[in-house]
């Protein structure tokens, strides 16, 4: 391993270089790093890499989801839910089904458990490909929320899918009662146990005297005990890990410090960004050893199946997608929806477009026992991770690169946010300004009339310009400023509670008022 270590940063050398060159052409990083892993996979010399399934389910899977529910609105997860959980549970297990039924047709040798295997690791679209590719593009926010939001929880029900699609194959039978109770205590057992560990940490963050180091360590260690003592138990580690961060992300201003929530974010984007790069980069990488194991199988035929299934997959997703509107048109009729327009055949498409397949799938294909408990080898185990390889490659080429173009063509108008995010801030900035003058007059009128540099403050609130940098403030100024923040984040909180107010406004907001009270350390 010692002599490999070489390669293990030249590879992250090349990571960075290649995220480079994306952002310059305007191109999603993971569709570079996979191309350019399977690239240097056919460089004589280059060391063969073995992915290990656990080391990316256990080492990369938790931070990844924890740092994505961090980042995702809570507000707009719950107000598309009813479309996000369709996405999420319901089309993964029906695309698992028709994944099953087409396999078990045309694949000589698949049996239909083994297409529900196959089904479950090809059905959930990857987060992070999605992400990469609306840096470059404006889309709608809702149609942003609604792919975060099941980026979130798809690869929890496919690998549910995964799970009892092994059970069946190896033991050769299927019951449905059974599935129904594992199914339930994945689902409601995972996210309560997310949820009791992160009010463990919720409390231990709040309650013992932790500073910023502690606090971002801390913050490293929830999501590895929220995903192994829920896979432990037997119940989903993915939902244990997203509910756990969704619990603490909105509670994060009543725990951390200014200072740990500014260093926390730094830390987490490096270290998100480092894996996302190495997990897409040994997609490629691994492909010599998938092709190895294909035997028999020619390679053309391999090539083939994965196409099928590749197109499968996408027709299936999009048809899907216009499924999801009809029978939103349908239950407006009934009950309140989120949305009463009809949003026309754009949008869906776009939704039903978005699906490229990433790392989990592969981590899964992976998993996939190499023997049967009777000792008999796996079923077309090596067919199944060369098809998963296609699927990845196939989309992330195809959908990643001509989904930019498509949302540009078809130019989305944005519904709930007509204003541009800086027309937000800037509007929204000028309401605090004048709250925070008012709140000024009403709470300190003493202090205003004795402290010279509270009244430039108010003066510049007056003009709603920013605060100068170089302002010197005594003590008692101090404290008068750091309550303010506290009542701007306050009220930040509350009017975030509109689901017409602009969470990532919010969100800067709220970061600009860390940034001013880490300010006055320094003063």
């Amino acid at each position: 391993m010692l002599h490999e270590f070489p390669f293990y940063l030249a590879v992250i050398l090349a990571i960075i270089f290649l995220v480079m060159l994306a952002n310059k052409i305007k191109v999603a990083y993971p569709i570079l790093l996979v191309l350019a892993g399977l690239a240097i996979s056919f460089i004589p010399g280059i060391p063969l890499v073995k992915i290990d399934p656990e080391l990316i389910f256990i080492i990369f899977l938790p931070p990844l989801l924890y740092e994505a529910a961090w980042s995702t609105s809570w507000k707009e997860l719950w107000r598309w839910r009813r479309i996000i959980g369709s996405f999420a549970f319901l089309i993964v297990f029906l695309t698992a089904l028709v994944v099953a039924v087409v396999s078990n047709h045309f694949i000589p040798g698949f049996s239909l458990a083994l297409g529900f295997l196959l089904g479950g690791i090809v059905s959930p679209p990857d987060a992070v490909s999605v992400g990469a590719i609306l840096k470059f593009v404006k889309v709608p926010k809702r149609l942003a929320s609604m792919l975060e939001g099941e980026s979130l929880l798809n690869d929890a029900s496919s690998l549910i899918v995964f799970r009892f699609a092994l059970i069946a194959i190896g033991t050769g039978q299927f019951v449905l009662q059974e599935a129904a109770i594992n199914f339930s205590w994945m689902v409601f057992g995972g996210v309560a146990i997310g949820v009791s560990i992160a009010f463990v940490f919720f409390k231990v963050h709040k309650l013992l005297p932790t500073d910023v180091n502690m606090d971002i360590v801390l913050t490293l260690v929830a999501p590895y005990i929220m995903y192994m003592l829920a896979e432990e138990l037997h119940s989903s580690g993915v939902l244990s890990v997203v509910s756990g961060g969704l619990f603490l992300s909105k509670r994060s201003h009543q725990f951390l410090s200014s200072s740990s929530r500014l260093r926390a974010v730094n830390f987490w984007e490096s270290l998100v960004f480092v894996l996302n790069g190495l997990v897409f980069m040994f997609i490629g990488l691994e492909l010599p050893e998938i092709v190895d194991g294909l035997g028999a199988i020619g390679l053309s035929t391999a090539i083939g199946y994965g196409v099928l299934i590749t197109g499968v997959l996408i027709v299936v997703r999009i048809l899907c997608a216009y499924g999801a509107v009809i029978v939103t048109l349908i239950a407006r009729n009934f009950i309140t929806v989120a949305e009463t327009r009809n949003p026309g055949i754009k949008g869906p498409f776009v939704l039903g477009w978005a699906g490229m397949r990433g790392v989990v799938s592969l981590a899964a294909a992976l998993s996939i026992p190499v023997h049967l408990d009777n000792g008999m080898p796996f079923p077309q185990r090596h067919l199944i991770l060369f098809i998963t390889f296609v699927v990845i490659l196939l989309t992330l080429v195809l959908q990643g690169l001509t989904l930019p173009f498509i949302i540009r063509k078809f130019n989305l108008p944005e519904y709930d946010h007509p204003l541009s995010d800086e027309e937000s801030y800037h509007q929204m900035y000028k309401k605090l300004t004048q709250q925070s003058l008012e709140h000024l007059k009403s709470n300190f009128s003493k202090e205003l009339e004795e402290q010279a540099v509270l009244q430039q403050m108010a003066r510049k609130w007056e003009d709603a310009n920013y605060l100068p940098d170089d302002a010197s403030m005594i003590v008692e100024c101090k404290t008068v400023y750091l309550s303010i923040l506290d009542q701007q984040r306050q009220w930040l909180r509350d009017w975030n509670q509109d689901h017409h107010i602009n969470e990532e406004v919010v969100r800067r907001h709220l970061r600009r008022l860390d940034i001013e009270e880490e300010k006055m350390s320094f003063q």
